[in-house]
């Protein structure tokens, strides 16, 4: 199947979130349409983590995303819940915005608070647009993949550079870049690709259409 969105929406909960769960798609797609990112928490209210706002402006000049076009909010981290309903707000104003066509936001299947948030959030948000959830590896349980998305070996090697700005978290086994290149590789051989990047249907909508006659 051949889709195509003028505006493709992806929301992460913090930083790191987005790069892994679709750094790969953003990286092949950058270039042929509009990607709109946008983290809900900069994490600078934890004084160990001062230096994320800078290492995700790193990594998303590296998979190329327009400057202007990146987003990094200030909700505390694990305190979601409490701020549902000014998370959906600035959800509507993204939604009214740039009328997305595609929007990426966490698998149903992940069990992080902040996370289940922003899929609920999206849910409402974005009736009657197509959302894909990605993993991010370390806090999904159950995830199993049926949207497939070929996606090119120099998109999974950016994808793995752009994880390495994060100096920051360079200690977490889910960067390793084995098990980033390996993620790939399976979810290519689900696809019978090469290398695929991995999602959820959270919700399609779609058109039939024919060129025939």
């Amino acid at each position: 199947m051949t889709f195509f969105g003028d505006t493709v929406l992806c929301i992460g909960a913090h930083p790191d979130d987005i790069e892994l769960g679709c750094g790969a798609l953003i990286s092949d797609i950058v270039s042929q349409t509009r990607v709109i990112c946008v983290t809900f928490s900069d994490n600078q209210k934890n004084p160990s983590l001062q230096n994320l706002v800078e290492e995700h402006k790193a990594s998303m000049k590296i998979l190329g995303v327009n400057p202007e076009n990146t987003f990094l909010h200030e909700f505390i981290t694990r305190r979601f819940q409490a701020v549902r309903q000014e998370i959906l707000e600035v959800m509507i104003e993204l939604k009214n915005q740039y009328h997305p066509e595609v929007v990426l936001v966490h698998t149903a299947q992940d069990i992080h608070q902040d996370h289940q948030t922003i899929t609920q959030e999206a849910l409402r948000a974005f009736r009657g647009t197509t959302l894909l959830g990605f993993d991010v590896l370390r806090s999904s349980y159950g995830f199993f993949p049926d949207f497939l998305v070929e996606v090119s070996e120099d998109g999974v090697k950016r994808k793995i550079r752009a994880l390495k700005a994060y100096k920051t978290y360079a200690d977490k086994y889910y960067l390793d870049e084995n098990i980033i290149h390996a993620t790939a590789i399976r979810h290519g051989a689900l696809a019978e690709r090469r290398f695929a990047e991995g999602f959820d249907i959270l919700r399609i909508v779609g058109q039939f259409g024919s060129n025939i006659l």
